[in-house]
């Protein structure tokens, strides 16, 4: 049974009764104010020497840099002045809310877009007392023409079309994900079905066409991953498949490198009429942030081919979309919600789909969009089973999962790499038991300090995202954070402060779990442990990605985490990580398991997570 808090529904401790912040009068240099631009596309940003290093919060650059807080903000007692300096966050007015009211003013806090400089503003007002009262959030209103990042783009765009080198550049420009899967090579693959093409060993033996194949070259992608090896020769000979493979396996290739070539044999017969546009190819993805990657990974792959790669999603401007798929749309990139309202808007006709890819399938299952993909499959006017080729792509496939996925296959070859559910061993875990909230906030410091590269930080709820950034920030930690309540412009913003290392540190709820490509990702920290283990898995398999080395760490709290003690043995034994002596005792006093739907049966290790074709008897228990 959770801690419970007065006035307090997701689990967070208030703010003590003391917390009122006040600034203290240091040395500390005052931040320049930036000075005016007469560019309309150039933003200024001042430098600063404040604290230990010289960042500036980009929503803060232009103001002045406030003395040190107490430090108390979030539930730690270390002083601002052991950490670095705070910010003063008062950026601007807004029509925010307050957290607190009653019994002495409380805590305000509330937040207001600022697309002036690269991110967006914040205010933060801590009052004194203890008070009662509810949560309210308030956005001013967001201008695009106000939007540095759309104007970037525009100019991107410009550029590249004048200047193919230019384009090359910046497509190709960063990290490939299919660098250093060397050590992917012992990983075992385990194949189902009728008349199974041989896999491949080396990018050279496949008929993809000299385009393709010189953008194999410009990603330096040396050898296939296993993944790769396997579905695309099945995807090539014209097989419906479902692969189940780990986060950060090369799938994303595994399916667009088939697609790709098959839209170019076919010869460009898509198009757009009548304001329609007519794809050859649909990707189905859960969330808009996989959708965004599989674009960009996409655009890649089909470079000089002619083949045209475009992408909706919801919480975006639906008119940027129509004109993007009006200038040329062979593969369509999706999320579920949005594709069905451009459908009904009688914007998108998939009556010439060819290719239908499900990325994370189990997670828009999970995530309840099997209504919206029933109908997007069955009751649009999509070519029918077996008149179209169909992939499904995972990090897990339960029994059900797989029972529910066959309906849209024919005939499929089912295909595991590695241990499917198990956390590969190239990620090192660790299990840190903390006795209070105050102890997270304390060993959450010792842990960003203690391993460098960028660290991703998992909440519960997406108050406790704001207010862990906040915090972080006060002991003078560059932090974002990303949640379901954030534009599409704010999350872009963080993930692209995170990527570049301007925020090191990425505080997101489950929604970054859903499919986020983002290398270089040294620590993953469940801050607030997930009541799954699945979930669990998707979590940390956000670093130890394209064959590099990561490390993970729970903080484990007993009276909130009890029921994951044994799943979260188990998953690290299957690994072979070193498990706390405390966590098996707890582990082994506990009853009922927990851990949430461990949906595959099973006990034990073995294929809890269903890694195995239903139709051979599989999915349940054993290894």
């Amino acid at each position: 049974m959770g801690a419970t808090w007065a006035d307090d529904d997701d689990g967070l401790p208030p703010l003590p009764a003391a917390a009122t912040v006040t600034p203290v009068t240091t040395t500390t240099a005052a931040v320049p104010a930036p000075k005016p631009s007469t560019s309309t596309t150039t933003t200024t940003t001042p430098s600063t020497t404040t604290g230990k290093s010289g960042y500036v919060p980009p929503h803060l650059r232009g103001r002045q840099a406030a003395g040190s807080g107490d430090g108390r903000g979030f539930g730690g007692d270390r002083g601002g002045d052991r950490r670095g300096g705070g910010w003063d966050r008062d950026d601007r007015p807004s029509s925010g809310g307050g957290w607190g009211g009653g019994g002495g003013g409380g805590r305000s806090f509330s937040r207001g877009e600022d697309y002036s400089g690269t991110s967006f503003g914040r205010r933060d007002d801590r009052g004194g007392g203890g008070g009662g009262g509810g949560w309210d959030t308030g956005r001013s209103r967001f201008r695009r023409e106000d939007d540095p990042f759309a104007r970037q783009e525009q100019e991107e765009a410009e550029a590249g079309r004048n200047d193919p080198d230019a384009e090359a550049t910046k497509i190709f420009t960063g990290e490939n994900s299919g660098l250093d899967f060397d050590m992917y090579e012992d990983i075992p693959v385990e194949t189902s079905g009728r008349d199974i093409p041989e896999p491949i060993t080396s990018f050279t033996t496949l008929d993809l066409g000299a385009s393709i194949n010189a953008n194999i070259k410009r990603c330096k992608f040396k050898n296939p991953t296993p993944v790769q090896k396997y579905s695309i020769p099945v995807s090539l000979a014209g097989r419906d498949l479902m692969a189940c493979a780990q986060t950060g396996s090369g799938k994303t290739a595994a399916f667009c490198f088939p697609i790709i070539a098959g839209i170019l044999k076919r010869g460009l017969q898509g198009g757009h009429m009548n304001r329609k546009t007519y794809p050859l190819a649909l990707v189905l993805s859960p969330t808009r942030e996989l959708a965004s990657q599989i674009h960009e990974e996409s655009r890649k792959f089909a470079y000089q081919t002619g083949v045209a790669s475009c992408v909706i999603y919801g919480g975006a401007p639906a008119v940027e979309q129509f004109r993007a798929m009006e200038r040329g749309c062979d593969l369509l990139i999706a999320t579920p919600g949005r594709l069905i309202d451009l459908i009904d808007r009688a914007k998108i006709s998939l009556s010439k789909i060819a290719y239908l890819a499900l990325d994370e399938a189990d997670r828009m299952l999970d995530m309840g969009f099997e209504p919206q993909i029933r109908q997007i499959v069955d009751e649009r006017d999509m070519p029918r089973c077996g008149e179209r080729q169909t992939m499904l792509f995972s990090a897990t496939f339960p029994k059900e999962i797989q029972r529910m996925a066959a309906d849209f296959l024919d005939d499929y070859i089912f295909l595991t790499v590695g241990r499917v559910g198990s956390s590969h061993s190239l990620i090192t875990q660790s299990v840190e038991r903390v006795n209070s909230y105050h102890d997270k906030s304390e060993m959450l410091l010792d842990l960003v300090e203690a391993v460098p590269g960028l660290t991703l930080v998992f909440v519960e709820t997406k108050r406790a995202a704001d207010q862990l950034e906040d915090y972080l920030y006060q002991h003078g930690k560059p932090a974002t954070s990303i949640h379901g309540d954030r534009t599409q412009q704010e999350r872009e913003a963080a993930l692209k402060s995170f990527r570049a290392g301007r925020t090191p540190i990425l505080v997101a709820t489950d929604v970054a779990a859903r499919g986020l490509d983002i290398p270089h990702v040294t620590h993953v920290i469940n801050f607030d442990l997930p009541s799954d283990i699945d979930d669990y898995t998707h979590r940390i398999g956000r670093t130890g990605r394209a064959g590099k080395k990561g490390r993970a760490t729970a903080l484990f709290l007993e009276s909130k985490d009890g029921n994951m003690a044994r799943p979260l043995v188990e998953l690290m034994s299957e690994a072979n990580q070193e498990v706390p002596e405390w966590l098996e005792g707890y582990a082994s006093r506990s009853f009922g398991g927990g851990g949430g739907r461990r949906r595959g049966g099973g006990g034990g290790g073995g294929n809890r997570f269903g890694g195995r074709d239903y139709r051979s008897g599989g999915g349940g228990g054993g290894g």
